[in-house]
């Protein structure tokens, strides 16, 4: 019976092995692209990092809205609510030789002192602008991402938020625009989800140049 016992086991371990390595195996040829990966030689690896690194037109860009900036801000709290408004102030400055820029925002929200930072970044590589985003009325950080369309000079963000009215900790998508109305002029746009789960616009601020 000992003798038996040890086949069977010794059989159910080679069964195993056999259905693990299949797994194995099959876990890779379901990722072909990663195991096709063609090699990189030195020189190509380096002129890729170099333009990957290196600030360009768009980051020019970018450093042009370096300043301090007064902001009219108009809020809604849900769709058809009354608007809030109130006024900010940003101060942009770009660092790390010109590769992102970080915005501090100071004003009143809800009738409470308010401040925020955000950083900006465009991915060479990816060819898109990264916002983030944290103020002293939550703990949460907001990351949102998206393109640049020269015809209408706007930035369209998306992203995940933290609702804190849900007391879940739920997230909710989060659209943002940013428009060029001229050298002095910037209009930001964010939307969210209403109670209906329907888009509508929840703040938007007009920003000038001192």
């Amino acid at each position: 019976m000992l003798l038996v016992a040890c086949n069977e086991a010794k059989t159910t371990k080679e069964v195993t092995s056999s259905m693990d390595d299949t797994s194995s195996n099959s876990l890779f040829a379901s990722k072909p692209e990663e195991m096709a990966t063609a090699p990189v030689d030195s020189a190509t690896m380096m002129k890729n990092w170099m333009a990957y690194m290196t600030p360009g037109d768009v980051h020019k860009m970018i450093q042009s809205w370096n300043g301090s900036w007064t902001g009219e801000a108009t809020m809604w709290q849900a769709p058809g609510a009354p608007a809030e408004t109130s006024k900010t102030t940003a101060v942009n400055k770009t660092i790390l030789g010109g590769r992102y820029q970080v915005s501090n925002h100071t004003g009143s929200m809800m009738g409470q002192p308010f401040e925020g930072m955000s950083t900006l970044a465009y991915d060479n590589a990816r060819k898109v602008f990264i916002s983030t985003w944290v103020d002293n009325m939550g703990t949460g950080l907001m990351k949102l991402e998206g393109p640049w369309d020269e015809a209408s000079k706007t930035m369209t963000l998306s992203g995940k938020s933290v609702d804190p009215s849900s007391g879940t900790g739920k997230e909710m998508d989060i659209r943002e625009t940013f428009s060029l109305i001229d050298d002095n002029t910037q209009l930001m746009s964010m939307y969210g989800a209403g109670p209906d789960g329907k888009e509508f616009k929840m703040m938007e601020i007009k920003f000038t140049r001192k």
